[in-house]
């Protein structure tokens, strides 16, 4: 399993508890997709792999990055009061479920 915070380069990551439970009852070879795609992200936020955009409706002030061709994370940004960027990435699963 992923560590609940991850520190980088001033950035803080964080995972909500929905996140969390989305996780757990993921298949296996997404959860290792997941894993490969978030060193990408750590990496290069804007890799072109990840397919980084923002969204609307809903999810309007988040973004959403591609973890296989169906599924996806969906994340939001902030700055703390350090001035530092905080990511929690709050949703995950399929196309069809997040965008229902």
């Amino acid at each position: 399993m992923i560590n609940l915070l991850t520190m980088t380069k001033n950035i803080r990551i964080d995972y909500s508890r929905k996140f969390n439970k989305q996780l757990k009852k993921i298949p296996l070879e997404i959860k290792i997709a997941f894993r490969n795609r978030f060193s990408l992200f750590i990496k290069n936020q804007f890799n072109p792999t990840l397919n980084n955009h923002a969204l609307t409706g809903n999810f309007e002030g988040c973004r959403s990055i591609n973890i296989t061709g169906d599924w996806r994370a969906i994340y939001s940004e902030n700055t703390d009061k350090d001035g530092g960027k905080h990511i929690i990435f709050d949703f995950l699963g399929t196309h069809s479920q997040l965008y229902k």
